[in-house]
């Protein structure tokens, strides 16, 4: 999903705090000209919109930045929320056009549901729900389908059995294990039944 969002050069001086009670959130562009960086500003209503829709490491948002004046894709990097309130605090950014590929956090997406949990009253015992891969901005998948229906009780997947989309490459440990379906649990309650 590509999302756009427009923002201004933060004044200098300007205070964060200041900023944020009027309607402003800080954010960062990171990597638009090697390591140098720029202090941005956005309304806090467009970058909370932004936020309903996209996800760390896994979201491109095509950045215009009005007064520079840049245009360009960037990754959503980093989200600052206030601790207690919740408020948001401040966006990063990474520009990632001309930099090749690009590390990404992306979501698993567990498909049906499986046989031994259905039938066998197996439990399914979910171990990572994201994959880190890396691929070029054009190709960050939204997510990965995984179809579990046809697991039985003992059955698990580890990453390798996953298939990744063409053009990206898994940078996690190799052997990993993403899920188990373990034997039905038992409970107090059913140990009593059967003794009774």
């Amino acid at each position: 999903m590509e999302l756009t969002i427009e923002c201004q050069k933060r004044p200098d001086g300007s205070k964060p705090n200041a900023l944020r009670r009027s309607g402003k959130i800080p954010a960062n562009l990171y990597g638009h000209q090697g390591t140098e960086s720029v202090a941005l500003v956005l309304d806090a209503k467009v970058a909370e919109r932004l936020l309903t829709k996209a996800s760390i490491n896994n979201s491109i948002v095509d950045l215009n930045i009005t007064d520079i004046p840049w245009r360009g894709k960037t990754l959503l990097r980093e989200v600052q929320s206030h601790p207690a309130k919740g408020t948001l605090y401040h966006l990063s950014f990474f520009a990632v056009a001309g930099h090749g590929d690009t590390d990404v956090e992306v979501r698993l997406h567990l498909v049906g549901e499986p046989v031994g949990v259905k039938r066998d009253g197996g439990v399914l015992d979910v171990h990572i729900t994201n994959l880190s891969l890396r691929c070029s901005p054009e190709s960050i998948p939204e997510a990965i389908d995984i179809d579990i229906s046809n697991l039985e009780v003992g059955d698990s997947v580890q990453v390798d059995q996953i298939s990744l989309p063409a053009g990206t490459k898994y940078m996690g440990e190799s052997g990993q294990s993403v899920l188990t379906i373990l034997p039905p649990q038992i409970t107090a309650e059913s140990v009593t039944e059967s003794e009774g």
